[in-house]
């Protein structure tokens, strides 16, 4: 066993019992660790401001070899995100976004540039960004670091360079845009031409610049539709957020 002190989000809480917890924490260097807090709601305990979900702090862990539990023996609060607690569409977007960490992520698998990303667009929607953009950039980063980045420069169904067009077909199954799908396999989305250029500037330098509701709304959507193929299964914070997903 190992005693390890990382940086942490919590991006789940459960009651243990009257007096501890079980959590996930996406720690920066040691990925997803599951753990129990014993005796984290006593108030001497070493656990200060509490264990909440949608926080960051510094936690001490004791990890064993195999995927058991960990024990969980310290946490020291550090960040909030007010804006989380203060406005309903900000909280959606925070537990959007911990549980796609959640559902993609395997058990201690590190991904420290994800844990930075996650911090970034947190503080982002705590800074009274339109948590929209918080949201689009998350979920962008996160398939980019699992391997699932959609495709935005070649026509996934012909193999040559995506032409331009007034609209293209999303194919899940290649992960990518085509300007002309038809025999391509697998569902097929429709997209706008404008819904292809943010996603190329996310893959580009990876700001969004001045974006309409509606476009970021419509590129959000598709992400989580591609990250519920991807899944398969929806993240349960989608419907919260999305409402119903539709291809």
């Amino acid at each position: 066993m190992a005693t390890v002190i990382d940086e942490a989000v919590c991006i789940r809480q459960w009651d243990w019992s009257e007096t501890s917890q079980t959590v996930s924490l996406f720690t920066r260097e040691h990925g997803i660790v599951r753990g129990v807090a014993k005796g984290a709601k006593r108030e001497k305990a070493p656990f200060s401001g509490g264990l909440e979900v949608l926080t960051r702090g510094e936690a001490t862990a004791i990890l064993k070899p195999s995927a058991d539990l960990a024990n969980i023996t310290a946490w020291d609060l550090q960040e909030v995100f007010p804006a989380l607690r203060r406005s309903l569409p900000a909280f959606y977007a925070g537990m959007y976004m911990a549980d796609l960490v959640h559902h993609a992520l395997s058990e201690r698998d590190p991904h420290p540039r994800l844990f930075e990303r996650l911090l970034g667009c947190l503080r982002a929607v705590s800074a009274d960004e339109v948590p929209a953009g918080a949201v689009l950039r998350f979920q962008w980063a996160t398939l980019d670091e699992t391997g699932y980045r959609p495709e935005v420069g070649v026509d996934v169904a012909t193999g040559g360079p995506l032409a331009e067009a007034r609209t293209y077909t999303f194919l899940p199954r290649l992960g990518g845009f085509s300007a002309d799908a038809a025999g391509a396999p697998g569902p097929a989305w429709r997209a706008r031409a404008e819904t292809v250029a943010i996603l190329r500037q996310l893959g580009g330098n990876g700001e969004l610049g001045v974006r309409s509701p509606q476009s970021l709304d419509r590129a959000n959507r598709l992400l989580a539709a591609y990250v519920r193929e991807v899944l398969g299964r929806e993240v349960p914070a989608a419907a919260a957020l999305f409402g119903e997903l539709r291809a």
